[in-house]
């Protein structure tokens, strides 16, 4: 696997990092006071709601609640995973990325390697009539061959393999990147050979337009043990449950992206770009995942999946439809497109053309509609017992679902196909427990009540620099008031990096369970007394001091019969330290100063 990136660098970055002007790139960003607005990008509205803070570094959207960091915009606004958007703003800074030791071998040794692959496929093509005569009778032109970067393996066993690997090292590197396979020979020695032959090469691309992977479609027959599409198998690069072909294609030729067509195959997505439909993707040789869902949900509002109307597809889309669930939000929408039979989108776009296949999709049914059409299948809604059979189908999928409107319009469409009030339908639903019903695991930072913990969070967030003016750290770092471990520790962080904005501290919280109460504290504004900050900080230390005290205290006073020696001093000292000071001054050994 690839090395670790270290936090130094992720936190230097940010620091370097222009929010406003990454932001600006893709959203039109007017000026408002010390902050920029603009319409959201993550969700429709007329009246701007999203503020992008220079200070902060950090994005908000007070109308669906969206924010973050530019690490944060890039994964969410453009489908990046984690490394793909710091590489991203590493190369707008001109800083190279830094990676923990790997014990095989660099992994941009391994971009380098499956982009010679990509140029030897390129001049395969050129030289192979029989290839170039199927791309002509698939009706692809020059022009859509090399934007998308489709090449030729010849049908032969060393191609790759003698062309790139020269030595041992580099046909390590080949089989790492699963260019080339091995298996033993009769004399019992490994032998590589190339796993792609005689297939037309499609190059998979990253959202950095870096190839990872290929999928490879068969030349002609296939044979009896020779599948038609071939991918790349999982590669320190490559993860077939969260890659989508043609991604990088998509972003590049449309801004802004609406619509999202998922199909099945290479072709149907280089076939519908040919035609001018440059909106679609492709899911990799597997079921589509929840992390496929993610990246879709990120590109655009509108997911339309389009299958073969065949049983297959609809399998297919079932299997869709039940990985979605549990990451259905708000504001998505999810249909579901079945094409006449014998038909697949490469076949179609080409037999009607394009402005009659997108004709179609408004007439793709909704999740909500296939979902109730699929369960009322396997059940006879006009009798009770269909209609109970139809509330226990429901139940476990329901239940996978997170909570929310979504979930809620889902339950009382199922209301309405049973011929019940909402209420009464879910009561039908309870006895299995539903998953509002699970216990939520234990937040380690307290989302409810404003406690002056969180108010010196929000502070510190709002300004790290304060940090360097707290001398009592190691006593607030004793104490067992909830939340004061996260406070220590981004007390520690910004003390560490003097220059750190909020946006630096939350991404050294990146994955973390507090992660994401931290970001939610850094969307919220600070109201400061005339008094200023650093007197604000001081009081709130001073309160959280005092908490901790009588924590102790009530702990000693509850023992108090049973108390030794030492602990029955500290009972009285502490009485007198609460009975005689204030929240600012009752500290055992000095009083908080910012």
């Amino acid at each position: 696997m690839p090395g670790r990136i270290p936090q130094h660098f992720i936190t230097e970055l940010v620091a370097r990092t222009d929010i406003v002007e990454v932001i600006g790139r893709r959203v039109p960003l007017r000026k408002a006071g010390h902050e920029f607005s603009a319409c959201c990008p993550f969700h429709d509205e007329k009246t701007p709601s999203f503020t992008v803070s220079p200070t902060k570094q950090f994005y908000h959207c007070f109308g669906c609640g969206a924010h973050g960091t530019a690490i944060s915009f890039l994964m969410e606004r453009d489908g990046m995973s984690f490394v793909e958007a710091v590489e991203d703003l590493a190369a707008l800074a001109g800083m190279t990325v830094p990676r923990d030791a790997d014990p095989v071998h660099p992994v941009t040794d391994l971009y380098d390697v499956m982009q010679r692959a990509a140029d030897i496929y390129r001049r395969e093509l050129k030289k192979s009539e029989s290839a170039q005569a199927y791309v002509r009778e698939r009706g692809l032109d020059d022009a859509i061959v090399a934007e998308f970067g489709i090449g030729f393996a010849p049908d032969a066993w060393g191609t790759i393999r003698d062309s790139l690997g020269a030595d041992r090292a580099a046909l390590q590197h080949l089989l790492q990147a699963g260019l080339v396979a091995e298996r033993a020979a009769d004399d019992g020695r490994q032998r590589q050979y190339d796993r792609f032959r005689n297939r037309l090469m499609f190059p998979i691309r990253d959202a950095r337009g870096r190839v990872i992977a290929f999928g490879g479609r068969v030349l002609g027959k296939t044979g009896e043990h020779e599948p038609k599409y071939l991918n790349s198998p999982e590669t320190p690069l490559f993860h077939k449950g969260r890659e989508l072909y043609g991604v990088y294609e998509l972003r590049k030729a449309l801004r802004d992206v609406s619509r999202v067509l998922v199909v099945e195959g290479y072709m149907d997505v280089v076939a519908l770009a040919q035609h001018g439909i440059r909106y679609a993707c492709a899911t990799l040789g597997t079921a589509t995942t929840t992390e496929h869902l993610k990246r879709l949900s990120r590109l655009g509002a509108e997911v339309v999946f389009c299958f073969d109307g065949d049983r297959a597809g609809r399998a297919a889309a079932w299997r869709a439809l039940e990985n979605a669930l549990p990451a259905l939000q708000g504001g998505q929408q999810l249909r579901f497109l079945f094409l006449p039979d014998g038909h697949d989108p490469d076949s179609l776009v080409r037999a009607e053309g394009p402005a009659a296949f997108e004709t179609r999709l408004p007439d793709a049914l909704p999740l909500s509609e296939f979902f109730v059409q699929r369960l009322g299948d396997e059940t006879d809604l006009a009798t009770v017992d269909g209609r109970a059979r139809l509330a226990e189908l429901a139940r476990p999928l329901l239940e996978r679902m997170p909570e929310g409107v979504y979930r809620q319009l889902l339950i009382d469409r199922l209301a309405q196909a049973v011929g019940l009030s909402p209420t009464r339908f879910a009561a039908a639903l309870k006895p299995a427990a539903p998953a509002s019903a699970r216990r939520a695991p234990k937040r380690l930072l307290s989302a409810g009540m404003d406690t002056p913990v969180r108010k010196a969070i929000r502070l510190i967030l709002q300004e790290p620099n304060l940090a360097s003016g707290v001398e009592n750290l190691p006593q607030i770092a004793l104490s067992e008031v909830p939340g004061t471990d996260v406070l220590v520790a981004l007390l520690e962080e910004a003390r560490r990096h003097p220059t750190i904005t909020a946006a630096g501290l939350i991404e050294a919280w990146r994955g973390r369970p507090e992660s994401r109460y931290l970001e939610k504290l850094a969307a919220q504004e600070v109201y400061l007394r005339d008094a200023g900050a650093a007197t604000e900080l001081h009081e709130l230390l001073g309160l959280i001091h005092r908490e901790a005290l009588m924590r102790r205290f009530n702990d000693l006073l509850g023992r108090a019969d049973n108390l030794a020696e030492a602990e029955r001093r500290e009972l009285q000292a502490l009485q007198r330290s609460l009975a005689g000071s204030s929240p600012e001054t009752a500290l055992a050994g000095g009083e908080p100063r910012v």
